[in-house]
């Protein structure tokens, strides 16, 4: 029995709820460790600090050891990191805890992102239209985005009926048959084995000195924080436009579902349009770096909408075509990231990716907060007007680079 696709739709789901868990029950958190505010947002900011080298250690682990170690072991961890959070009365059980989840994450979403276009494979009517990688990335990012939605729903109803500690628990033990899933799934040979050799050898210098993966990790480095920032600040932002604090909360789960929903539009009709459009007018370039392009584009218009908005009902229309542009910039960035580099490397290359954007997804926000402390959140989207510039000409650079290598 080959379990290999319902357990890469369950780590999807898994990854997205990671990505969300610690600010689902920080609150809870709180109260139980006795800390305050401050003490909490040390150990969110230690996940987001942590994963960046602990992803880029993931990739060689990756490419060097297999995905079926890694993808396993991942999951173990995961569970580990649960387990001892449940068990937390402590300040300094919580950061252990915190330290298990972020390396089981960046294990997971290493892993995740190379085996995903392995699995999900576009439908017969549209194999010859679309690049099979694209249609693969924008799906399986909906489950990410679907596990991130749904973490906030499930803990509070495990909150409410079971309590913290119990319901980590309950979340250990989902994420435990995922654990056994992936014991039971049949991965490809090239990606299950390791691809062998040492952490510095050629292939990895080969990687280091390909522009087309700097240009993806600053295309992502610039991208990440028009999605933080939005995230963060839009129920804010909404609010200063005069719109009730349940009615913006309301409007950033809007915001994240026009999100997922534009990946799934993407992998049907989007990206076999951009696909057919490029062919069409002759172009050299990969449909995913025309997309990153255009949407780029995009993001400048909204950011500066954002800057420049006065009235409620713009500031909304913002929110939500803000969810529709960012949505399928991510996936396109990976697609053409695992398109472009062979299996053996693809892990070190998302990895790598992933830590340097990182940085900006770090850096560009706090940069963000701070301007916006100083005069207000409307104006501290200046910044972001800067990133989204900066996003713009690197994907220019992207599909240039792409197109004449």
């Amino acid at each position: 029995m080959n379990l290999l696709l319902p357990a890469t739709v369950a780590c999807l789901l898994i990854t997205g709820m990671g990505l969300a868990l610690l600010g689902s029950v920080k609150l809870t958190l709180a109260q139980k460790l006795r800390i305050d505010e401050g003490r909490v947002g040390g150990l969110v900011s230690l996940f987001g600090f942590t994963t960046i080298p602990v992803i880029l250690t993931a990739g060689f682990l990756t490419d060097l050891m297999g995905r079926h170690v890694i993808l396993i072991g991942g999951t173990v961890l995961m569970v580990l990191g649960l387990l001892t959070l449940a068990a937390s009365h402590r300040y300094a059980t919580a950061l252990v805890s915190v330290l298990l989840l972020s390396a089981a994450w960046a294990a997971q979403i290493n892993v995740i992102n190379v085996l995903v276009p392995h699995v999900l494979r576009p439908p017969a009517f549209l194999a010859e239209d679309i690049p099979a990688i694209s249609f693969a990335t924008n799906l399986g990012n909906v489950f990410f985005g679907l596990g991130a939605f749904l973490t906030p729903l499930l803990v509070s109803w495990a909150l409410g009926r079971l309590g913290l500690a119990w319901g980590l628990r309950l979340l250990a033990g989902l994420v435990a048959l995922q654990a056994v899933m992936a014991g039971y799934s049949d991965l490809p040979a090239a990606m299950s084995a390791g691809a062998g050799g040492s952490i510095m050898g050629p292939e990895t210098w080969s990687l280091l000195g390909d522009p087309i993966m700097w240009l993806c990790a600053m295309a992502l480095f610039f991208h990440g924080p028009l999605e933080a920032a939005m995230g963060t600040w839009t129920t804010t932002f909404l609010g200063d436009r005069g719109v009730s604090e349940t009615r913006a909360a309301t409007l950033l789960s809007a915001f994240w579902l026009a999100y997922m929903a534009s990946r799934l539009f993407t992998a049907f009709v989007l990206g076999p349009f951009t696909a057919r459009l490029v062919s069409g007018l002759g172009l050299e370039a990969p449909s995913e770096a025309v997309l990153i392009l255009v949407l780029a584009l995009g993001c400048v218009g909204v950011m500066s909408g954002v800057v420049r908005s006065r009235s409620r009902r713009t500031a909304i229309a913002l929110v939500i075509a803000a969810g529709l542009i960012f949505g399928p910039i991510f996936p396109s960035i990976m697609a053409l990231l695992l398109g472009h580099f062979p299996g053996p490397v693809q892990g070190r290359a998302v990895g790598l990716l992933f830590a340097i954007s990182g940085l900006g997804w770090t850096f560009i926000p706090m940069a963000i907060g701070a301007y916006a402390q100083r005069t207000n959140v409307q104006r501290g989207f200046l910044i972001a007007v800067g990133s989204a510039i900066g996003l713009f000409l690197v994907a220019g650079l992207l599909t240039l680079t792409a197109t004449t290598g």
